[in-house]
């Protein structure tokens, strides 16, 4: 099984190999279009960021309504499958055995509580017990420690070491009769930056660390890695994207010479058990929409699923934690998951509907994009694709989507390093956040948090942050006068 995996990774890595340096003008050639673009108003169909099925309601409500085109027989589908995204899981044994199972250890007892309103969580206001972290979850993993270990990373059938303890993720919330794990602990630091003009903006820095740990101490190589959740809309759009136009942008030896390297992540799909292009997550570890919400039931809430049958998430050392009793039910296929709730979930997540662009003919914004595409802001944020023509349905088929995003990894330099390495991702990587519905975040969700640990607390603080492959167009908005700032801002919430 090993040498196949091998086998399959050293095959696929060769592909991508040959397809970049043979067709190494073709990762620019969506890029030379920008060349023609007429800055002085938009492009047809802009403000349609999803397609025929954008949504132009512009409210709380934004991330959770159902794509415009969606077919009147498929709504029932969607409202149901909201439903279950919506439902709270309780600890077995329960006489509600159809939402049963819960644990032993979690971080959120529904999807909802940490995609609140199908946006973009947060970190904690201040540190436990005046609140928690539900929607910000600490991902654990430790350098090889054999030859094993090593084979494993090698033919990515993982994604990374666990702590032997306390797993891949820390589980602050627990069920009756056991513990949890731990809390996290945030202290910041504060990072004066200074614009050309002289104008100061003080960046803030997290720091890392578990309180209260209940089984004993994490290893002495511990590597953490804070995640706040992603907003869910487009993931049904981004997923009928057709890999070879992702692929087309990715550039890992810079043969272009822009100073850009996007790469692609394989990682490892449970679905066809072999590799395949990480689509989802901070960094593009999960290759597809069903295998990233069976993770999630499995690490966030413990419960077990097709992909993920042990329904407890307990580490082998947990023994205490694996006696406690499971949900697993006869009329769910001795899951906790239903593959028919998996379907309903996975329909809902997949039809959410991004909402209108806003002001996107207004002549500040227009001029805001060109500094964006001036500052090369584009060479990452790739603004447009169009999706299959066969896609899961007819809703995210055929689509000219603008999610400003290629999909890839990218170095973001070492201030934003977390030297956690899951599967081709480096410490210093993270794949390109898709940028459409940004502008709404404050209205839904209540706060301007960004970035995979929500240390940024505005779309400037954000920007201010890139380094690596993106420090020149940082250094570029750092020379911005203030109309020039602002104008850029405008056109970024405009998405």
């Amino acid at each position: 099984m090993f040498v196949l995996k091998y086998i399959n990774r050293l095959f696929y890595v060769f592909f991508l190999a040959i397809f970049v340096v043979n067709y190494p003008n073709l990762a620019t050639s969506e890029t030379k279009t920008y060349l023609k673009i007429n800055f002085n108003e938009a492009e047809s169909y802009e403000e349609l960021s999803g397609g025929e099925g954008t949504v132009k309601v512009q409210n709380k409500n934004s991330f959770s309504l159902p794509m415009a085109n969606i077919a009147l027989e498929n709504k029932i589908d969607f409202f149901v499958g909201n439903g279950l995204f919506k439902r709270i899981w309780v600890s077995s044994p329960s006489s509600t055995e159809a939402s049963d199972g819960l644990g032993p250890f979690f971080n959120a007892r529904s999807c909802q509580r940490c995609h609140l309103k199908d946006g973009r969580g947060h970190p904690p206001l201040a540190n436990f017990p005046e609140d928690d972290a539900v929607s910000m979850s600490l991902h654990l993993s430790i350098p090889p420690q054999s030859i094993d270990d090593t084979r494993l990373l090698e033919s990515l059938s993982i994604k990374a070491i666990p702590d032997p303890v306390y797993g891949s993720q820390l589980s602050d919330f627990s069920t009756e009769g056991i513990l949890p794990e731990g809390k996290i602990f945030i202290d910041y630091e504060y990072i004066p930056l200074v614009f050309q003009d002289g104008r100061i903006i003080t960046l803030r820095k997290p720091i890392y660390s578990v309180v209260n740990k209940n089984y004993g101490d994490l290893h002495p190589e511990i590597q953490i890695s804070a995640r706040v959740a992603q907003p869910m809309i487009g993931l049904g759009l981004i997923e009928s994207i057709d890999i070879k136009d992702i692929l087309l942008n990715e550039d890992p030896m810079d043969l272009n010479k822009d100073s850009i390297s996007g790469k692609a992540n394989l990682v490892w799909n449970s679905e066809i058990d072999e590799t395949s292009l990480g689509l989802f997550g901070w960094k593009a570890t999960q290759p597809s929409l069903r295998q990233q919400l069976s993770d999630a039931f499995h690490n966030d809430m413990g419960l077990s699923t097709t992909l993920f049958p042990d329904g407890n998430n307990c580490s082998e050392k947990q023994t205490e934690c694996k006696q406690l009793p499971n949900g697993n039910s006869k009329r769910h296929g001795n899951l906790e998951v239903s593959n028919e709730q998996l379907d309903l979930i996975e329909f809902y997540l997949s039809h959410l509907g991004v909402p209108v662009r806003r002001d996107h003919q207004n002549q500040q914004v227009l001029k805001g994009k060109e500094i964006f595409y001036n500052s090369g802001c584009v060479s990452c944020h790739t603004p447009k694709f169009k999706t299959v023509i066969n896609a899961k349905s007819k809703a995210l088929s055929d689509q000219l989507i603008w999610p400003y995003s290629d999909f890839l990894l990218h170095d973001m330099g070492e201030g934003l390093a977390d030297n956690n390495k899951e599967f081709l991702a480096e410490g210093k990587e993270w794949r390109t956040q898709p940028l459409w519905g940004i502008g709404l975040t404050k209205v839904v969700n209540g706060h301007t948090n960004f970035l995979h640990d929500g240390r940024a607390q505005s779309v400037l603080e954000a920007i201010l942050w890139h380094g690596g492959e993106a420090e020149d167009s940082r250094d570029q908005v750092l020379k911005l006068s203030e109309q020039e700032l602002s104008n850029l801002l405008l056109f970024i919430n405009s998405l």
